[in-house]
């Protein structure tokens, strides 16, 4: 009795501790990002605007992440992750997206990850466009304000918007080179290419130097939600020939870039240029294309341990291509920020955007091109904007 008594004991034992090694093998991290302050904006849509603001320096989203190891270097992995308007609590997908809200519009994926080969991940995920060339611009991990984005995020350095049905390949770190790829199923029957896209990056990161670059393409951008609709055409902000930009579709959207930043003491400055080119812009016309391309400096200095100013200038020059016309508006956008740290996870910033926009009429074909800064309201009665903010943000 005493025996099987004793081995009885040593199997629980042994049980517990088999159920202790697994645990400790796996783990599940809570994580995301507070976002709220005060924003002035001088011309909103003909008038001031005073308001209370969520997420106009950094996204307001929480998410769960975990993994499993799975022995010999790996392991299984997921994200799933919520934007989320902390004014009223509601869900949000962003600022440009018009995606619908709803649970998990920013991330949601399950994958594996090796340690020698890389990672694969099947799910709602950013592109490798994103994953590369953002964290070098000042809307991305530079600076995080997404007041800096580009015009009418035409490239999505704000990472506004993530692909549904995606199968995505990140490499290991090969002496500081990576590269990836990713591929979004349309799943529609009988019309495979509508909203499916594809990218590849590739990026160099050793020492104080980061390079990369990326390119993009999304095939009837806004044809169906997996495209997560063309930024620009779906925006409202613009008018062709009086056609608002949200009843356009375009054929296809291209999207390159490249990037560096260089790290000194305790500040960075980074270089960036993209171009996105949208043929056959469906309500206008057969043969119609647009163009932007996007030029940024940017820089972040630590004055002391706890205080950084940020900064960039954008200039963004476009194209309308058509039969009768070619036209040309442009914008040139300046941001300016500071950022004091009260702790690792809580910050206070106060941060400032000027934008100046252009816009033509060509032998009454005409491309009306108001301001576009990243989450406000465009200006409707001149061409130019200045847009203040100051909050707090709270990292979990």
């Amino acid at each position: 009795m005493k025996n099987s008594l004793k081995k009885t004991l040593v199997a629980f034992g042994v049980l517990g501790a088999f159920s202790a090694a697994a645990h400790a093998q796996s783990s599940v991290t809570l994580y995301g990002s507070l976002d709220a302050g005060l924003a002035y904006v001088n011309n909103a849509g003909g008038k001031s605007l005073w308001a209370q603001s969520s997420g106009l320096m950094s996204n307001t989203y929480f998410g769960l992440k975990g993994a499993e190891d799975l022995g010999g270097g790996m392991a299984a992995i997921f994200k799933l992750e919520s934007g989320f308007n902390l004014n009223n609590g509601q869900f949000s997908p962003g600022y440009f997206t018009g995606q619908s809200s709803g649970m998990f519009t920013r991330q949601a994926y399950v994958g594996v990850q090796s340690r020698d080969y890389g990672t694969v991940t099947l799910g709602r995920q950013y592109d490798t466009f994103t994953d590369y060339l953002s964290p070098l611009g000042l809307a991305g991990q530079a600076g995080g304000i997404n007041l800096a984005a580009h015009p009418f995020n035409n490239d999505n350095i704000g990472a506004e918007y993530s692909y549904l049905n995606a199968l995505k390949y990140q490499s290991a770190n090969y002496a500081g080179f990576s590269f990836g790829g990713m591929y979004s199923f349309s799943n529609q029957a009988g019309a495979f290419a509508d909203g499916r896209q594809w990218s590849l990056g590739a990026g160099y990161n050793r020492g104080p130097l980061k390079v990369a670059a990326a390119y993009s393409q999304m095939s009837t951008p806004g044809a169906n939600a997996n495209s997560a609709s063309n930024a620009v055409l779906n925006s409202g902000l613009f008018t062709v020939n009086g056609a608002s930009g949200n009843t356009q579709l375009a054929g296809v959207q291209r999207t390159v870039g490249v990037g560096a930043n260089y790290a000194y003491g305790p500040g960075t400055v980074g270089l960036l240029w993209t171009h996105t080119r949208l043929q056959d812009v469906g309500s206008v016309g057969s043969g119609v294309s647009m163009r932007f391309d996007n030029i940024e400096v940017n820089g972040t200095y630590g004055l002391t341990p706890a205080l950084a100013l940020v900064g960039n200038y954008t200039y963004t020059w476009s194209n309308l291509s058509a039969s009768n016309a070619e036209l040309s508006p442009k914008w040139h956008s300046v941001t300016l920020g500071a950022d004091y740290s009260l702790s690792k996870r809580t910050d206070l910033y106060l941060a400032g955007v000027y934008q100046h926009s252009s816009s033509e009429n060509i032998g009454g074909f005409s491309f009306s091109a108001p301001t576009s800064i990243g989450g406000i309201i465009p200006s409707s009665t001149t061409q130019n904007q200045v847009a203040v903010a100051t909050g707090i943000r709270h990292r979990f």
